[in-house]
């Protein structure tokens, strides 16, 4: 899988409630916004980033993307920004990031794309997962495109689990714990003092 299959969404569409109601993805780590570290994280995985936000939108677009809101205005959930995502990815997979684990690898799609397509002796998987310490990180997803018509269908029913979506397809876990990964490479940050918190052991 060549860079330039892969799309990546970052996710900054949330309402920042346990941060005040501060618009998280504008909040600043290591004197920059937080979407912008990940698009910057990004920049040398993927083919296009994008961002899906639903505030600032003008100050989104400043950090150099095509910022898209959800297709509601219910702050439905990061499935919602799924969709966005897979609506608007012109190429064969979507990449998922969070704007609030400023710290996740800057392999993160390689070492997706590797694992959703190891087994060549059968049909490939449909989504890839990170995974760390035993613990899936289902925001952090490679996705097919083609899943999108399937995702709406499920959040027509009124569902908005991430993992109770990807277990209704073909999924591989990726595990992140090799030696010389960051332990707090999928840490989010979801008050101001646990980014300051974050930010002091960088």
């Amino acid at each position: 899988m060549d860079e330039n299959d892969i799309t990546a969404i970052v996710l900054a569409g949330g309402r920042g409630t346990r941060m005040g109601g501060v618009d998280k993805g504008l909040q600043l780590f290591n004197g920059r916004p937080l979407a912008l570290q990940a698009k910057q994280r990004l920049a040398s995985q993927v083919g296009r980033v994008i961002i899906n936000a639903n505030r600032n939108l003008d100050t989104y677009r400043t950090l150099g993307c095509d910022v898209y809101p959800d297709d509601d205005a219910e702050f439905a959930g990061p499935l919602s920004g799924f969709a966005v995502g897979l609506a608007h990815c012109q190429t064969p997979y979507l990449l998922t990031v969070p704007c609030d684990s400023p710290r996740f690898p800057i392999d993160l799609a390689h070492r997706l794309a590797i694992n959703m397509q190891k087994d060549l002796a059968q049909d490939d998987y449909d989504i890839a997962m990170a995974a760390q310490g035993g613990w899936t990180q289902p925001v952090f997803c490679l996705i097919k495109r083609t899943l999108l018509s399937d995702l709406l269908e499920f959040m027509a029913s009124g569902k908005r689990k991430i993992d109770a979506w990807t277990a209704q397809h073909k999924t591989v876990i990726v595990n992140f714990d090799a030696p010389h990964d960051d332990p707090l490479a999928f840490a989010n940050v979801n008050t101001l003092s646990e980014l300051s918190a974050l930010q002091q052991q960088t």
